[in-house]
């Protein structure tokens, strides 16, 4: 948590999954830890459900040579809590699920149309999310929980969420190689200009930001062994 401390102190939230999961893109390794500051996402992570063998799907021929359906992950599909107590500012569905890739052949192809998904909006690039707001009135902090499954995101704009309730469904929208969860909390929901706000994460024994390719174990939201 100490790269994340030279800019201030950290929001703490809870883990927005329960069971095994791998840290990607943390900015415990870099910030911004995405590459970009971008619609916010300087401080943003990424959680990618895996199995005890710390894999995202079974290895298969297609897992080197082209797509595979986003069924196949051993995240999609399963139960996104909110990370953090507040009101619902965004609710956005209806964006596709798409094929998951994990070939370096079709991720080439992939990457080239993100210019295409940038100019498309926040919900080419985010999917199917919710942000929560977790300031008095609906004011921020903002967190935002992005790459949600289409048609199981289960709130809607104004509702009030606890930590741990559940939100919607893991899934493969937005800009996404993999089903997984991106989370992130800015200071607006302006997106082009928001700036990203540092994270970290309440777990049983304290406060933690989860280093890159980190598995984290969480029997229930908000702790980790």
């Amino acid at each position: 948590m100490a790269l994340a401390a030279n800019y201030g102190p950290p929001v703490v939230l809870g883990y927005p999954l329960a069971g095994s999961f791998r840290a990607r893109n943390s900015p415990a390794r870099r910030v911004p830890s995405h590459g970009t500051d971008l619609m916010g996402t300087t401080f943003a992570i990424d959680f990618i459900p895996v199995d005890e063998d710390g894999r995202s799907a079974p290895l298969n021929w297609r897992a080197v040579a082209a797509t595979e359906r986003p069924e196949t992950f051993v995240g999609f599909g399963t139960d996104v809590m909110a990370p953090a107590a507040g009101r619902v500012v965004v609710a956005h569905d209806g964006e596709d699920d798409h094929a998951a890739r994990r070939s370096q052949l079709t991720l080439l192809a992939y990457m080239a149309g993100q210019p295409r998904r940038i100019r498309r909006g926040t919900g080419a690039i985010a999917g199917n999310h919710v942000v929560v707001a977790m300031g008095g009135n609906g004011n921020g902090p903002y967190v935002l929980i992005a790459h949600l499954r289409k048609g199981f995101v289960s709130v809607g704009v104004g509702d009030v969420v606890e930590q741990g309730q559940v939100i919607g469904q893991c899934g493969n929208s937005g800009n996404s190689t993999q089903p997984h969860v991106h989370v992130q909390v800015t200071d607006s929901v302006d997106w082009p200009r928001a700036h990203g706000l540092p994270l970290a994460f309440r777990t049983a024994t304290g406060i933690e930001l989860p280093g890159e390719s980190q598995i984290i174990r969480s029997p229930t939201t908000g702790g980790s062994s």
